[in-house]
């Protein structure tokens, strides 16, 4: 705490004793009034009212003074004249500070510039800030610090609380869109005896009252197929997933998902979801279908290029391999090993990727890491990738007119993958085979009761999984996940 801070709080503390020797309780009680944005737009000339929010501006100028509040709806001014209040109302405003919160219920009234305004007849103190507010409510200016105290983000930066009611919105859409379509929202448990569902490294902890350990669930994938065997035939879990991984723009360990599965579906059923719920949230949520990409709420310096993400279907489907003939060459699955590592080093000095080619052995593995670090990239708008290498994908089903590949697709928008989408392996025998290779040596990481409950019969079914954080960045045109989670992960201050 610097010496200027001290010098704000010590001020603060004595205005706040010198509220309290005056009657006035610096922190008050329940206090019913209405929104300012309803008070707004039902504005009538003289009409009374009733209103609270923090201080955002204080003028004093001797008989008459001006404030500005703000209560999270919106913003209005308050008139505090010596003839409409008390003798101690009046001078008790000269107590007050920025970032104070007050209610205040008085007379509206249109200034002569044209500002609505209430006129105060009686005021009540409900919460004194001892904390100066930033730089007089401009906000922030450290990016981080609008991380790590997200509550003075919020109170300063309406644009950045306008995007959390926007993800609130979001996440009510997507439910509402889901029960609407007959899935049952379902809970599975977080605390697991064992990862499974994706390849992830998961948080340990341990259970006292079992005594043994668990893991925090990377995804709830095979809970939920497990109620598709059970006969819950189109269930979804929108919750929380945790991987204790890395940290980056569109990555944070503690993460929101949600996961569809729908019994007698495919790959195809899965694509119809996102062809809908896309169109839907833009509809109902943003107002438009077409979103400026590439910016972010708090001014942080972003990675994308400020393009139009045009979120109207139908959306584009190519095969995997086509599109990395589309940007490596038709043949590139035809030429040596060698040949395919010399086009990818000419290609990612090309376009400036960073390819990570140190263990990189196999055509399998060269081609994935193009495929991931340069054409992913460029895919801008809506796109399903489909039919990739069986190896890469476990839980799905092969495709029927190649072994090879699985009947799946990967869903990339801005340059990322938003979703996959899967014609779900029911079978088994192939799956025990599938997370065998997967596991190697580990074959205790293999969920037996999974495939215990596959081997009960599990029909035919099409699943799909998003990230709700990265769906929220898209839609709002954040580049950053840090902007549309209140509470990232941060390292120590």
């Amino acid at each position: 705490m610097t010496q200027e801070t001290n010098e704000y709080r010590e001020q603060r503390l004595q205005s706040m004793k010198t509220l309290r020797e005056m009657g006035y309780e610096p922190y008050g009680r329940k206090y019913g009034r209405e929104d300012l944005a309803e008070v707004r737009k039902g504005f009538a000339e003289g009409a009374a009212a009733k209103i609270a929010g923090r201080l955002m501006t204080i003028r004093r100028m001797g008989k008459m003074n001006f404030c500005t509040v703000n209560d999270g709806t919106d913003r209005f001014q308050l008139i505090f004249k010596r003839d409409e209040l008390s003798e101690t109302a009046f001078a008790a405003f000269k107590q007050l500070n920025l970032g104070d919160i007050i209610g205040a219920e008085g007379t509206l009234f249109t200034t002569q510039k044209g500002e609505k305004s209430l006129v105060v007849k009686e005021w009540t103190m409900l919460a004194k800030a001892l904390e100066q507010p930033p730089e007089k409510f401009h906000g922030l200016a450290d990016q981080e610090e609008c991380y790590r105290r997200r509550y003075v983000d919020l109170m300063t930066n309406d644009e950045s609380r306008e995007r959390f009611f926007t993800r609130s919105r979001i996440i009510m859409e997507i439910r509402k869109y889901l029960w609407n379509r007959g899935f049952v929202e379902v809970e599975t448990p977080i605390l697991q005896d064992q990862a499974g569902g994706a390849a992830a490294k998961p948080f340990v902890s341990h259970f006292n009252a079992l005594d043994k350990d668990c893991v925090m669930r990377i995804a709830p994938e095979l809970y939920l197929k497990r109620l598709l065997v059970g006969g819950m035939n189109k269930v979804f879990e929108l919750g929380k997933d945790f991987r204790n991984e890395g940290i980056d723009r569109t990555h944070n360990p503690e993460f929101t998902v949600c996961e569809v599965y729908e019994a007698y579906g495919d790959r195809t059923s899965m694509e119809a979801i996102m062809e809908g719920l896309l169109p839907h949230l833009c509809d109902t949520v943003i107002g438009s279908r077409v979103v400026e990409y590439g910016r972010t709420g708090n001014g942080e310096q972003g990675t994308g290029n400020g393009i139009a993400i045009d979120f109207n279907p139908p959306y584009r489907r190519v095969a995997y391999r086509d599109i990395v003939k589309e940007f490596m060459g038709d043949d590139w699955f035809d030429v040596a090993f060698d040949e395919q590592m010399r086009r990818a080093k000419a290609k990612a000095a090309e376009t400036g990727a960073n390819l990570e080619l140190d263990g990189v052995t196999t055509e399998l593995m060269l081609t994935h890491e193009v495929y991931d670090k340069i054409i992913e990239r460029t895919l801008m708008q809506p796109t399903f990738v489909t039919r990739l290498p069986r190896e890469f994908v476990p839980l799905a089903k092969a495709c029927p007119d190649d072994p090879s590949l699985v009947d799946v697709f990967e869903f990339v928008v801005a340059g990322r993958e938003l979703c996959p989408g899967y014609t779900e392996q029911n079978d088994p025998i192939e799956q025990r085979k599938a997370l065998e290779n997967q596991a190697g040596e580990d074959v205790e990481k293999i969920d037996e009761d999974f495939i215990s409950a596959l081997e009960c019969g599990m029909p035919p079914t099409g699943g799909l999984g998003f990230g709700v954080d990265r769906l929220v960045m898209f839609l709002t045109g954040c580049d950053s996940i840090r902007d549309v989670v209140l509470f990232p992960q941060l390292k120590k201050a």
